[in-house]
């Protein structure tokens, strides 16, 4: 008879407070063939404060292995075990390790499930006071200066919320960055400790948020949540004016429509439409 495959599960750790680890975390950490740990010793001290016994073998899996553990890893799955992935803290894959297992295991054919948990990305937009119905993670910035500059610049018309990570370390001078990008008024929170003892929210414009780092010693886990543009929005003429000086110009009517509606965030449909009336007049 054939073996059946197993299972590669994402579950997401506390990112800070030890209580919100799910019942489901739990029973995967003592029931798992093989849990694959970011970092083994946090991975152990974890399960201690849980107070629940790793069953399985314990194997690191973290940004430099990534590539040679997913074959050994999708192996166990294949024989009919259960691989669990977690990282320090939150979801694994987002800004940390696991998209290219679960990449490699969907080539596979393998099936991936999650155990869904804490996310230090939701928790600092659900806080932040800023709007939540359409967001976009942009993870950590570049470190150097004229590369942050650049990708900062390329938001700066973005009209979601925006959730950044970055280190302690460096908050002042991404504060001072988005100020330049976004201008000093745009609203921003930054998101410190999120469930430990020493949770901090500071919501204010990016201009007071830049002195308040240059004032303290920044610590802990950072995350800062940055309010969208609010630019006005081009009117239907002006749009359909674009779209129809394009289309003289030599390009197709359809392209221009959705090149011209992307950019200004519009229905496609609509302002083709509208450029078709406005050229049958």
């Amino acid at each position: 008879m054939e073996q059946q495959r197993g299972r590669l599960v994402l579950a997401a750790t506390p990112i800070g407070n030890a209580e919100d680890a799910s019942a489901h975390l739990r029973r995967l950490l003592a029931e798992a063939d093989v849990v694959a740990a970011e970092d083994t010793r946090r991975l152990r001290a974890l399960a201690a404060r849980l107070g629940v016994t790793v069953g399985g073998r314990v194997v690191s899996y973290y940004e430099h292995n990534e590539a040679a553990r997913a074959e050994e890893l999708l192996e166990v799955v294949d024989g009919g075990g259960t691989v669990v992935v977690v990282t320090d803290a939150g979801m694994p894959s987002v800004s940390d390790p696991g998209f290219r297992l679960v990449a490699a295991a969907v080539r596979a054919g393998v099936t991936v499930t999650s155990a869904p948990g804490p996310s230090a990305v939701l928790t600092a937009l659900a806080l932040s006071g800023l709007p939540t119905d359409r967001f976009c993670f942009e993870g950590f910035p570049p470190r150097k200066a004229g590369e942050r500059a650049r990708a900062l610049a390329d938001l700066a018309d973005e009209r979601r919320t925006m959730v950044f990570f970055e280190a302690p370390h460096r908050v002042g001078e991404l504060l001072a960055a988005m100020a330049e990008a976004f201008g000093p008024e745009r609203p921003a929170a930054v998101c410190r400790e999120l469930t430990k003892t020493y949770e901090e929210v500071l919501r204010d414009s990016l201009a007071n948020l830049v002195t308040w780092a240059q004032g303290t010693e920044v610590r802990g886990e950072i995350v800062v949540v940055v309010a969208g543009s609010e630019r006005p929005q081009a009117s239907t003429a002006d749009l359909v004016a674009e779209v129809l000086a394009r289309a003289d110009a030599g390009e197709r009517l359809k392209e221009a429509v959705a090149d011209v509606a992307s950019a200004a965030g519009v229905a496609k449909r609509d302002l083709y439409a509208a450029a078709l009336a406005a050229r049958a007049r």
